[in-house]
């Protein structure tokens, strides 16, 4: 059995170098052209660019990877549609209601557009903790609720296919949100 040591020599000779931005003009500060433009074309709040709220996402979790090896492992035969669409009624009634339509198309049955779903969770949400909420009341509570876990699912309301794609924290770690009663304490 060959044993391969890799030094500082060698490590190089392992991987294939990267030429996809070798003839790329760049700017005096070393950035090419297109890093430049993504840079300076952000929009801001307030400057023309973009004038709605945008979510203050923190901890970002990004599930793709795991949806992809199910999609393959789906069309490859190793796991069944029975296992890969079966979202609770539950999931399917909160699409109904809570969700909103996206561009995509089902991965599994290619008939209806996927519906995205936001679940809250959070120690201080009280009742609210579990709903299902769209993404204008997650831009309302993003200011003024303590911090709370969020779960984008997608979900395909005639197959039942759903899978969780991302999640992440919103809301503000204030001393006074802290002591703000949110859901059915503030309501009394």
């Amino acid at each position: 059995m060959a044993v391969y040591v890799i030094t500082a020599k060698n490590w190089r000779a392992m991987y294939r170098d990267d030429i996809s931005a070798r003839n790329e003009k760049r700017t005096e500060d070393g950035r090419t052209a297109q890093q430049s433009a993504a840079l300076t074309s952000v929009p801001t709040v307030g400057s023309g660019g973009y004038s709605g709220q945008v979510l203050r996402r923190r901890s970002v979790v990004d599930y793709a990877l795991q949806r992809r090896a199910l999609l393959a492992d789906v069309h490859a035969g190793r796991v069944g549609l029975i296992q890969a669409c079966d979202a609770s009624p539950y999931l399917l009634r909160a699409a109904k209601y809570h969700g909103e339509v996206t561009e995509l198309s089902c991965p599994i049955c290619r008939r209806e557009r996927l519906t995205r779903v936001h679940y809250i969770y959070g120690d201080r949400l009280g009742t609210l903790s579990g709903q299902a909420k769209t993404e204008r009341e997650l831009i309302s509570m993003d200011g003024r609720a303590s911090e709370f876990n969020v779960y984008e699912v997608e979900v395909c309301r005639s197959c039942s296919w759903n899978h969780l794609i991302a999640s992440y924290v919103l809301g503000v770690e204030r001393a006074d949100a802290a002591a703000k009663p949110t859901g059915r304490a503030a309501r009394n």
